[in-house]
């Protein structure tokens, strides 16, 4: 920032109140602030901040005065020196104030008292005068506590150096053995003068506890909470890495000591108050209000903080409920949380050598099976193959259906919604059209579609695409489906035409949608067509097929689009989409007489799928219910293979 125009009004507002200066005695530079002296200017770096400083030649004296008094008599010299109202004490009061924003300043100790950041060791206790708001009063809440070091083998490496790092922390630590825990892990528990005893912490004691464990090559450390949280997450860690371990070959022997050594910061920074070494890593995939978890491994050395979903919710800061997933930035977001390759729940969908154009396609791997997902752009195509697959898993649980009759999951209810209405939609247009509607709804009636002037350029581009570029001889069937409350929804189906005998017969279906108008249905009737052709052609062996849906566009709506984006354009046509979706979902509902409800695990489920709901709901997903009585239309979500 530049302070060479600072003006008399930034020093005070009233002439003769006190100011930044008058209370500089109060501050001293954080230790560990490096300090360069530029030409115009001065740069000042520390633990997590910086701040360039600009103005005239005589900034850098202006620095060095500051600096003085920073060291010595916290300014009662230089405030005297700078006249209230002065050009020079507003460029002093910029000064103080910039380091005050960046975190540069730290209240000095209150020496008649006794230096507690001192008699905390020295190392400790510049580092805690480098990163803690009152380092006087983390330095006292380290010395109040005591921590136990619990492994059934107390002389391991692990524990050995757990205790190392918390005795350079200055934290008072005694190991004993515990003979339940699990060789190679270590649980760290700390507690302070009236909390429950740290020797009795096998038990599910309050307190402040951290599991660090270490298998062949692989270790993690668990996010800080009670016993029992530290430990449910040690087990789901150990667990979902267990299929990660490295085979063969000598331990890193920094290994332990890396992993040890990060317990213990989590835990002394708990203790002290200080935020956790995940929030400093400034790791912009850490979802934010979900715990990290730290997992290193030997090849090569390294040790990266994780968004970690555990299976096991015991704390309450853990049970509280999430908030739903709202836009598609938040869902991207979280897609790397669940098919994290070491931690994750579900296999991260990937393009590899798939083609993009002219649709996207992607591929995973769903117990083993292949999946392949596609729709207009890349990302949309990753949400609907971590959607599906999730289905897949869960339905599992569920009457041995394989997710065909189960769940239905989508990023926040919304979404989740809007796909199993659609699939309870298309269900009806087939009793409809077979005769079967009962009841207050309308039949199907066929609309009428060519591909002319004035259809939506959306609707046009994908069949064009389809006929044209890929050839396929294709017709489709548009239908209206009336609700009793008076919404309309179009259902399409995009059917192959062969020649039999010299007569144009129905082949077959390439794609179906049911949307909120006849355009958009054939759009995405389509372009599912296309992914199914596309898709045939370049991943034959694939087991599952995902196309696309209109449910996608309430969270792809962007905030605005460009002057230049008209309706030809893929993010203006789901702006579009999106605002019609709300009526939509009331007609489907109208139309079908069901409100989809929140789905859970069923009692005798394998501890797989509660684990894989339970991060789900954790990521702010929603799982739904499929339409009871009903089986879910396969060609929606699933291309016929």
């Amino acid at each position: 920032m530049t302070v060479d125009q600072a003006g008399p009004d930034m020093a005070t507002s009233q002439e003769g109140e006190p100011d930044a200066l008058d209370s500089l005695g109060r501050w001293t530079l954080r230790p560990g602030v490096s300090v360069t002296v530029l030409p115009h200017g001065v740069h000042l770096r520390g633990w997590i901040t910086s701040v360039t400083l600009e103005g005239g030649a005589g900034l850098p004296v202006l620095w060095g005065r500051l600096a003085e008094a920073l060291a010595g008599d916290g300014g009662a010299e230089l405030a005297q020196a700078a006249v209230a109202g002065s050009p020079l004490r507003a460029a002093l009061v910029t000064v103080i104030g910039q380091l005050h924003d960046h975190d540069l300043l730290v209240e000095r100790p209150a020496r008649e008292k006794g230096d507690a950041a001192g008699e905390n060791g020295d190392a400790a206790g510049q580092w805690l005068g480098a990163v803690a708001d009152r380092p006087a009063e983390a330095a006292a809440a380290l010395i109040r506590n005591r921590v136990q070091i619990l492994a059934a083998r107390p002389d391991a490496p692990l524990a050995r150096a757990a205790a190392r790092a918390l005795d350079r922390a200055g934290v008072r630590a005694a190991t004993a053995e515990a003979a339940d825990l699990p060789d190679g892990q270590v649980l760290l528990v700390a507690a302070g003068p009236g909390e429950p005893s740290p020797f009795a912490a096998e038990q599910d004691a309050e307190g402040r506890a951290v599991v660090v464990g270490l298998r062949t090559g692989v270790g993690f450390v668990t996010p800080v909470g009670s016993v029992g949280q530290a430990r449910a997450d040690a087990d789901g860690l150990a667990d979902r890495l267990r299929r990660r371990e490295a085979l063969g070959g000598a331990e890193h022997p920094g290994l332990p000591a890396l992993l040890a050594s990060s317990a213990a910061q989590r835990l002394v920074c708990a203790v002290a108050g200080l935020r956790d070494p995940s929030a400093e890593a400034g790791d912009a995939r850490l979802i934010p209000g979900l715990p990290a978890a730290l997992v290193a491994e030997r090849g090569p050395l390294r040790g990266e903080y994780r968004t970690w979903v555990g299976p096991v919710l015991v704390d309450a800061d853990r049970i509280r409920p999430r908030a739903d997933v709202r836009t598609l930035t938040e869902a991207l977001a979280r897609i790397p949380v669940l098919t994290d390759r070491l931690a994750g729940v579900l296999d991260e969908p990937d393009p590899g050598a798939l083609p993009q154009l002219p649709a996207a396609l992607v591929r995973s791997s769903v117990a083993g099976e292949i999946l392949v997902s596609g729709s207009a752009r890349a990302d949309l195509a990753r949400l609907e193959a971590v959607c599906r697959a999730a289905e897949l898993l869960l339905g599992k649980g569920e009457s041995g259906l394989e997710g065909e009759g189960g769940p239905v999951v989508g990023a926040g209810a919304v979404h989740a919604r809007g796909r199993a209405l659609r699939r309870a939609g298309a269900v009806q247009q087939q009793g409809a059209r077979s005769g079967d509607t009962a009841g207050p709804f309308g039949g199907a009636a066929p609309v009428p579609w060519s591909p002319e002037p004035g259809r939506h350029p959306q609707a046009l581009h994908w069949w064009s695409v389809l006929v044209r570029r890929l050839g396929v001889d294709a017709d489709v069937a548009v239908s209206r489906l009336d609700a009793s409350g008076g919404g309309a929804v179009f259902h399409a189906e995009v059917q192959v035409q062969v020649q039999v005998q010299g007569r144009t017969a129905t082949g077959g279906v390439l794609g179906t949608a049911v949307e909120a108008s006849a355009d958009d249905a054939v759009a995405f009737a389509a372009l599912s067509a296309v992914v199914e052709v596309q898709a045939a052609a370049d991943a034959p062996h694939a087991r599952h097929l995902v196309t696309p849906s209109g449910a996608v566009a309430s969270l792809a709506r962007p905030e605005a689009t460009a002057p230049w984006e008209d309706a030809g354009w893929t993010t203006a046509w789901l702006a579009e989409s999106a605002a019609r979706e709300p009526e939509l979902q009331e007609a489907l509902t109208a139309l079908t007489g069901w409100f989809p409800q929140p789905w859970e695990p069923p009692a005798d489920a394998d501890a797989d799928v509660r684990a894989l709901w339970s991060a789900l709901r954790q990521c702010g997903f929603s799982v739904l219910s499929a339409r009871p009585g009903h089986r879910t239309h396969p060609t929606l979500t699933e291309g016929s293979r």
